[in-house]
């Protein structure tokens, strides 16, 4: 007698539900933004001596800049960059005005070893208490060879509030990589990116190849710098190969990429979600139990994109 009961409960409901979905969808303005499409064919990752691998002049000169949110509604942000020769300063000063950067948070900075590469010394730092809807300017390589970039905090959450998010996955660093971060960069409403996996491709090249997410880093920090990405990470970022003797899953995306998932009250970087403007952002890696002991069970590789 109850299960015909529970049964019309769940029609209905599902029923309420489309109806919801279509009343939003309805609501809904974002148009059409591109005819752009990446063909599918297997591309050619460009060589490591192309320009957009460029290391910038001078000495310790900090590379593959980048930022992302750093708390849960757009208030802070996390500076990222990699310097090669020695550590230097981890501080970033900031401020609205370019010629007055008035303030400044001091960072950390941390490096790892993947069989046989080093990385450079990464570093991390927070600007925190930010302004909302306004443009700030900043300075990397205190006290060595020091680099300026800018960016913009969203407007302040809320349910009407308009923002224009870029959405790019697989990106690599093939010729195709290129146009598609170029077209991007054409859109002058895009604000921020959602990045929703497979960064470098590093682990398709022998040994999983570091240098390669060393270049990668190198050929996005003309938008990373300037502006948010919010990182989840992919299949490739996994780097899982016990057969190099790396038994430790996402050892390099986890050192470079640093995201604000304690802001929500996760436990872990491949789950969090943060607020910006009128979205709600929910990040979940389906990978993030790779590698994972099971007891006697083995071990557990999910699938998944």
């Amino acid at each position: 007698m109850g299960w015909p009961s529970a049964s019309r409960r769940l029609a209905v409901a599902l029923a309420l539900s489309l109806v919801v979905v279509v009343e939003l969808a309805g609501r809904c303005h974002g148009g059409v933004t591109s005819s752009f499409v990446r063909k599918t064919e297997k591309t050619v990752d460009m060589p490591l001596d192309s320009d957009v691998f460029r290391v910038p002049p001078g000495y310790n000169a900090p590379q593959q800049v980048h930022i992302t949110q750093g708390d849960l509604d757009g208030a802070a942000i996390i500076v990222s960059w990699v310097t090669q020769d020695e550590p230097g300063s981890s501080t970033v000063l900031y401020g609205a005005d370019k010629n007055k950067l008035e303030f400044y948070a001091e960072g950390k900075y941390t490096r790892y070893k993947f069989y046989n590469y080093t990385s450079g010394y990464i570093h991390h730092c927070t600007l925190g208490h930010l302004k909302y809807d306004t443009k700030y300017y900043y300075a990397v390589g205190i006290g060595q060879t020091m680099r300026q970039f800018w960016f913009m905090t969203p407007p302040k959450v809320g349910p009407d509030v308009p923002y224009t998010f870029g959405l790019i996955g697989d990106l690599g660093q093939s010729f195709d990589s290129n146009i598609t971060l170029s077209h991007y960069e054409s859109n002058p409403k895009a604000q921020t990116v959602l990045f929703v996996g497979d960064l470098s491709y590093a682990d398709d090249h022998p040994y999983h190849d570091n240098v390669r997410w060393d270049t990668w880093g190198r050929f996005t920090e003309r938008s990373t710098a300037y502006q948010p990405w919010i990182w989840v990470a992919g299949n490739h970022e996994i780097d899982f190969a016990p057969e190099l003797g790396e038994n430790v899953p996402f050892k390099p995306y986890s050192h470079r990429y640093h995201v604000p998932y304690w802001a929500s009250g996760s436990t872990s970087p491949f789950w969090y979600s943060i607020k910006r403007a009128s979205a709600y952002i929910i990040v979940l890696a389906s990978y993030s139990a790779y590698g994972i002991e099971l007891g006697g069970q083995g071990v557990l590789n999910p699938v998944g994109t």
